[in-house]
């Protein structure tokens, strides 16, 4: 699917976070349209740490080329800063779009960066950002693999700064708008208004973020085209993972658990054993 295509029809695209190929491949089997690589949820799952800037390019492209080889679906990827200057962009660029991302995310934060819905946040001149995106863009083999710029400028220097560098990043070449953490519905409506008719804007939905909770009918009502809902995943699973280690801790068994989790034909069953080993006989010699 062309992202860009998609993003011309009415309805909203939601893109569930996902962080490695087994939570892409459930999504996918959910039926969602696309996938969001979240670089939070790389660093949650991975390194056991906060989305603060820890993590590295080669950690996140190896993630992406993992969940490549597993679904189809189109896949934006969280390309945090860049992971440096204008060339540290063109790499990553290189590098995600080799892995297979059909969309990256790159955010106008001083490096190390913070999540965005995290406090004492810092920017990068708006100038430099538009360099970014320009290099981004001379970087990319397909002009189908989209760009999107982010500001964090709202937490940092209020939502008029942030419509002011939105628009920088917008004639800069950035194919997608992302203003990240309004704090009102109103907020989200005065991007919307002043950007929604020129380019597709993408919103993101964080429990207990700065951002209202909005439902993407909610959203795509305001005039939002994408939302995100990067992390949802990890929260989700991170509280049954608590749940099930206490159970086993305390009962020394799984037995009290069971209905809250597959047995071993169950997960076998969502991974697609059968199949794989029905392929590999195809294989076999003799």
């Amino acid at each position: 699917m062309n992202l860009m295509s998609r993003l011309q029809e009415p309805n909203i695209l939601i893109a569930p976070g996902v962080y490695d190929a087994l939570t892409a491949a459930l999504a996918t089997e959910a039926g969602f349209e696309a996938l969001y690589l979240s670089g939070a949820a790389v660093a949650y799952t991975r390194l056991g740490r906060p989305d603060i800037g820890l993590t590295s390019v080669s950690e996140v492209a190896e993630t992406m080329a993992l969940i490549r080889d597993r679904v189809e679906l189109p896949v934006i990827i969280d390309a945090d800063t860049g992971f440096g200057n204008a060339l540290n962009a063109q790499r990553t660029m290189r590098l995600f779009e080799r892995a297979g991302a059909n969309a990256l995310q790159l955010e106008d934060q001083t490096f190390p960066k913070r999540c965005g819905h995290l406090s004492d946040k810092s920017l990068i001149p708006a100038g430099e950002m538009a360099g970014k995106i320009a290099a981004m863009a001379d970087a990319r083999q397909s002009d189908e693999t989209l760009i999107i710029a982010r500001t964090d400028a709202i937490a940092v220097e209020g939502l008029e700064a942030a419509m002011s560098r939105a628009e920088t990043y917008v004639a800069a070449g950035a194919d997608i708008l992302f203003v990240e953490a309004p704090r009102s519905g109103d907020e989200l409506r005065r991007v919307a208004d002043q950007f929604g008719a020129r380019m597709p804007l993408l919103a993101n939905m964080v429990e207990g973020g700065a951002t209202p909770l909005q439902s993407a009918a909610d959203l795509e009502a305001l005039g939002y085209d994408i939302v995100i809902f990067p992390g949802g995943i990890v929260r989700a699973l991170a509280r049954t993972a608590v749940e099930y280690y206490a159970s086993l801790r305390t009962h020394g068994s799984n037995r009290p658990f069971a209905d809250r989790m597959f047995d071993f034909g169950g997960l076998n069953d969502r991974i697609g054993t059968d199949e794989m080993l029905r392929l590999g006989k195809r294989y076999e010699s003799g």
